[in-house]
């Protein structure tokens, strides 16, 4: 009985940690000013207080990735958002090697605190 107590609360605690650090991203545009730049807009939510990185790529007709950076997102980025800086939408150019079709976030993450 008591290992099944501990289980339902361990199960408990770990749904309740991982809720409490859910990061989502959204695509919401994308333009190609020339041949060797993408920018990408996009949304990100997040818990307000928290910093995250995202990964953003630039692909080409094939999907092969012609541009990559890393965005950094700080904790007190509240600009363009309505509820207190859970979201924010962001622009980000990347450099392309080549022409792109696409650009997209391939994914986000909470920012390392030693960053």
């Amino acid at each position: 009985m008591v290992a099944l107590a501990g289980g339902i609360g361990f199960m408990a605690w770990v749904s309740t940690s991982n809720s409490l650090t859910d990061i989502s991203f959204k695509d919401i545009g994308y333009s190609t000013p020339d041949g060797t730049l993408a920018e990408v807009d996009f949304q990100v939510t997040r818990e307000p207080g928290t910093a995250v990185q995202c990964a953003v790529k630039a692909l080409d007709s094939k999907f092969a990735i012609v541009g990559w950076k890393v965005v950094d997102i700080p904790a007190d980025a509240r600009e363009g958002t309505s509820d207190g800086g859970r979201t924010v939408t962001q622009r980000v150019a990347v450099r392309t090697e080549s022409p792109s079709v696409s650009g997209v976030v391939d994914d986000c993450w909470i920012a390392d605190k030693a960053d």
